[in-house]
């Protein structure tokens, strides 16, 4: 605690220095604060404008610059973001301390979060393609107002919008990414049409990645490699000069991906242990379409409607060779409708924002075991989650932005959220006797935020909030039967009640020629926080945890990101989190009284300083990174037993640096070459199942045919 104290006197000591008269430098190149972003309050807004922390990422910064293998790999390279690998092909970023389904991803404004998700890290953010957006969206922060159930940490949407710029035309384009410390390579072909009233993209990609080689004496990590299959179509048709109807498919195919650190291929690092399991190998596939509409000028009703109606297959495959050769197969598929309306409209100093939200999961799961010989041992009535199951989400919100002076800008919001469960087949663990469960929440949450700009059109502003959160248990809450983390088997759990939080912010933004500045103060509280709690048995040789509404939670955390121009082509740029968070558990049992601990997998506190060069007409980019993390020695009961992904005492810390470069040779082509790693360091993200590629050679070629 004395550290964070420290930290927050520093935080405060730098928001004084930037406070410094700053002069105006005309020629100084645009900053990440000044681009237009549109999820923090569904309204396109300049992120200096937006009264909380918001980070937008390019097309080309995430496939050309930074190369990203994976969306999760493109969050990490976002301040005070953490990306969780608990596989090479599984990556869950930590954003203000949350994970997994306390987080919301959207794809073009549309959940990909649904009912199956499993609390704390998993693997479903990797089915989206870095290679099919067009930008990335980062909201850090408590958003359950305008987006629903589980934003609780905060919300990325990845837009997939069809630029105007370029010439009208058909315009095919080729990609191709190697790195050698993955072992991998991939390939994307796309084709771009621009019309009069009518613009179309669509490609396909494919991944190929090996084993991958850790630096230091670790080397190569087996069974890390995996294939994954992608493809992606949008269309824009301008109908008039009002009105735009778009549609959109998504097509991702995850193939072998092992889940390494539970089997004999696990690797020994600073005391973890390996699993004993000989397999366990995970496939996943998502389909997303999607029809959306967007109409400016409704007269007295609203200025503009945007309204979108999706349908979304996401599927999980597991297969697993235990060590006495007895084997499982098992999986979901979640079948999702989902519907959503948003009304604009603009009434003198306030723009007003209403609507409604549906999101509809149909599930299916299985789980078959097999004897050596490979005849059945038991047919089970659900996979990890309840089969023959539906859970509904659905609600009405409303938000104002009230310009109250011209100093001074309110935004108020509050939502009203309704969930329901209905589940036909749960299974006892024991006696494997089936039955179901319905259930129900409701839920009224506000929030509002005050932005301040001490002179009038000037170059600071200051803001503060304050917003309440609410998550319902959902399927993977109330009936997973399924291993959780290593040695646990997690069982049904039904009666559970929502989750709530109560999150405060308070910080300020520096947008002023030479520099550029976001720093916040937060806090988020949540009650009855649903968490995994030992029932004193044990199954199967595995210690059972079943989910139990616990008691009180506490996050707090302080982050920064300072970007400095000396000249118009140079940028220097630091940033870094530092964050606190402990709640109450029941290590001893779900009986037992609760204690208060380090949450579990707390993120450590992270930092980067870098600095970027710029070439004339961005011919060139030329960026060096260095990255650090703590030792993260604050551990749960939870993170003491996973032996095999958190070494005994806690994750060592690390220090990399990154060399990377972008390279416009023609107007056609493209040429990226990167260093990540350069030192060799071997180390391992907090909570991962494997360890980070050491040196590792990256190189990409973009062609505009």
């Amino acid at each position: 605690m004395q550290s964070f104290a420290i930290a927050r006197w520093g935080l405060l000591l730098l928001a004084q220095l930037v406070l410094l008269p700053v002069a105006r430098a005309a020629d100084a190149p645009p900053t990440e604060l000044e681009q237009i972003v549109v999820t923090a309050t569904r309204l396109p807004m300049r992120a200096f404008d937006v009264p909380a922390l918001v980070y937008a990422r390019s097309a080309e910064t995430v496939q050309l610059l930074y190369q990203s293998r994976t969306l999760p790999e493109a969050l990490g390279e976002v301040t005070g973001v953490m990306v969780q690998k608990t596989a090479n092909g599984q990556g869950s970023p930590f954003i203000r301390g949350f994970t997994g389904f306390r987080n919301v991803l959207l794809v073009d404004g549309i959940r990909l979060n649904n009912s199956a998700f499993r609390e704390g890290p998993n693997q479903y953010w990797n089915t989206v393609d870095p290679y099919s957006l067009q930008s990335i969206e980062v909201l850090k922060g408590t958003a359950a107002v305008p987006y629903g159930s589980d934003a609780i940490g905060g919300v990325v949407n990845v837009i997939t919008d069809i630029a105007d710029a370029g010439d009208a035309g058909f315009a095919p384009r080729l990609l191709y990414r190697y790195a050698d410390a993955e072992s991998s390579q991939t390939g994307r072909a796309e084709a771009l049409y621009r019309g009069e009233a009518v613009r179309a993209r669509g490609g396909v990609t494919h991944k190929s990645y090996g084993d991958v080689e850790a630096g230091g004496g670790t080397g190569v990590q087996p069974r890390t490699g995996y294939d994954e299959q992608d493809a992606d179509a949008r269309v824009e048709y301008d109908l008039d000069a009002r009105t735009t109807f778009i549609a959109g498919y998504q097509f991702v195919d995850q193939d072998d991906a092992w889940r390494t650190h539970r089997t004999i291929y696990g690797i020994r690092w600073n005391g973890t242990q390996a699993g004993t399991d000989r397999a366990l190998v995970f496939d996943q596939r998502r389909q997303l379409g999607y029809l959306q509409l967007r109409h400016d000028g409704l007269g007295v009703l609203a200025d503009t409607v945007h309204a979108s109606v999706s349908y979304q297959e996401q599927n999980e495959d597991q297969y697993r060779l235990r060590s006495n050769l007895r084997y499982d197969e098992l999986g979901f598929d979640v079948r999702t409708l989902g519907m959503w309306v948003q009304f604009e409209k603009r009434a003198g100093r306030t723009q007003w924002l209403y609507g409604a939200d549906y999101y509809g999961d149909d599930v299916s799961s299985y789980n078959v075991e097999y004897n050596a010989n490979g005849s059945y041992r038991r047919v089970h009535a659900q996979g990890p989650v309840a089969d023959d199951a539906r859970y509904d989400l659905s609600g009405l919100f409303g938000q104002a932005i009230i310009t109250l002076t011209p100093r001074f800008t309110a935004t108020v919001s509050a939502r009203y959220t309704t969930a329901s469960v209905d589940a036909n087949k749960v299974e006892d663990p024991v006696t494997f006797a089936v039955s179901s469960l319905e259930d129900d929440w409701d839920n009224f949450s506000g929030s509002a935020r005050l932005a301040f700009t001490p002179v009038a059109d000037g170059p600071w502003l200051l803001y503060a909030g304050v917003a309440q959160a609410f998550r319902a248990p959902n399927l993977s809450d109330l009936t997973r039967l399924d291993v959780a983390r290593s040695g646990e088997l997690e069982t049904p759990s039904p009666g559970l009640d929502p989750e709530t939080y109560l999150s405060w912010e308070a910080g300020f933004k520096l947008l002023s020629g030479r520099w550029s500045v976001q720093a916040a103060y937060f806090d988020t509280r949540g009650e009855d926080v649903v968490i995994r709690a030992p029932t004193g048995r044990t199954i199967g040789g595995q210690v059972e945890v079943t989910k139990v509404n616990a008691g009180e939670s506490n996050v707090r955390g302080v982050e920064a990101e300072v970007s400095f121009s000396p000249v118009p082509q140079v940028a220097l740029f630091a940033g870094g989190m530092l964050i606190d968070g402990e709640g109450e558990a029941f290590p001893a049992g779900a009986t037992s009284q609760p204690v208060t601990e380090p949450l579990d997998v707390l993120m450590p506190t992270l930092w980067r300083l870098g600095a970027r060069w710029t070439g004339a007409n961005e011919q060139w980019r030329v960026e060096a990174l260095v990255e650090h993390a703590d030792e993260q020695d604050e551990l749960s009961t939870r993170d003491k037993l996973d032996v095999q992904r958190i070494p005994p005492g806690g994750t060592p810390g690390y220090t990399v640096m990154n060399l990377r470069s972008e390279w416009r040779a023609a107007p056609q082509l493209t040429l990226s070459l990167a260093i990540d790693n350069v030192f060799n360091q071997d180390y391992r993200i907090h909570g991962s199942g494997l360890n980070e590629p050491g040196r590792n050679l990256i190189a990409s070629v973009a062609l505009q045919l």
